[in-house]
């Protein structure tokens, strides 16, 4: 497989039940070719078979995950093998917590691929024990605990379709230190050194999404000075990741609930990422209206 760009790999795996066969079906009806369940010893060939096309059309995705059994051990090794050869390669590292793979295999009356004779919670850490190393090393995280099927399949297409992967997906998500820390964040900052509008009673019930919100918020001394620090911080960030091929960020502010502070300074800094040329930005609220 060249390194022109024209070929790409894609290696969908992660946590049983997080949402392989969603992501699977998205890809393709985006264009991408899928095969599930390739044993890892098989990514050499296969990708040499592709990159003997001569058409555009090879953007292989392989779904590759513990059903494997002895083989999957190996994965990191031939992934290895691949990143040398300088193939156009990602890994998409499914998650979720422990709460929502257990609802969804007693959804399905299911047993957890690892749990053997214990309970769907010992085959969860197993699990996640095999995993580390590949989730450490995975271009892209995605959490899907609180994403329904349609909304998974919307993730991956604003990441993965063939008008986007050309540019770098960048996420700026809001949430709350409260609520715990966006598992598949590339990077964190806080808000909270900035004045909570939570203790004006007259901005209490609003949100950082009003302006007498954003306008009390961002007129902090401060506030605007981060801004543009860390905006400027940001860009040789991004670039970088687009020179390591990687297409899909997350940067996650925080403050204590998710509704005023990171609402409002998120808004910002997305603003301020959206003039970049070459990135396309999506801006959420992980914990707005919790409150």
């Amino acid at each position: 497989m060249s390194s022109d760009k024209k070929h790409e790999l894609l290696i969908v795996t992660g946590m049983s039940g997080a949402g392989r066969s969603t992501v699977g079906n998205a890809l393709e009806d985006l264009g991408w070719y899928v095969v599930d369940n390739l044993p890892p010893q098989m990514l050499g060939p296969i990708a040499d078979l592709f990159s003997l096309s001569e058409s555009p059309l090879p953007r292989l995705a392989v779904v590759i995950d513990v059903r494997g059994g002895e083989f999957f051990s190996e994965l990191n090794e031939h992934l290895n093998q691949l990143r040398s050869r300088s193939i156009n390669l990602r890994v998409l590292f499914l998650e979720a917590t422990d709460a929502a793979l257990v609802k969804r295999f007693e959804s399905v009356r299911r047993p957890h691929p690892l749990q053997g004779n214990g309970t769907i919670l010992d085959g969860i850490a197993e699990e996640r024990l095999r995993l580390l190393s590949l989730r450490e090393s995975a271009d892209v995280i995605i959490d899907t605990s609180d994403l329904n099927i349609h909304q998974l399949s919307t993730k991956i297409t604003d990441g993965f379709s063939i008008e986007q992967s050309r540019r770098l997906q960048v996420t700026v998500l809001s949430f709350g230190f409260k609520y715990g820390l966006p598992s598949d964040a590339d990077l964190v900052s806080d808000a909270r050194f900035l004045p909570n509008p939570f203790w004006q009673e007259s901005l209490r019930p609003f949100t950082g999404e009003d302006n007498a919100v954003s306008d009390y918020v961002l007129g902090q001394p401060g506030a605007e000075e981060f801004i543009q620090n860390y905006v400027a911080a940001l860009k040789p960030v991004l670039r970088g990741y687009m020179q390591e091929n990687k297409r899909y960020a997350t940067i996650a502010i925080g403050c204590t609930g998710g509704k005023h502070r990171s609402v409002a300074v998120s808004r910002r800094i997305a603003e301020e990422l959206g003039k970049l040329d070459d990135i396309a930005i999506s801006l959420k609220h992980r914990d707005l209206g919790k409150e």
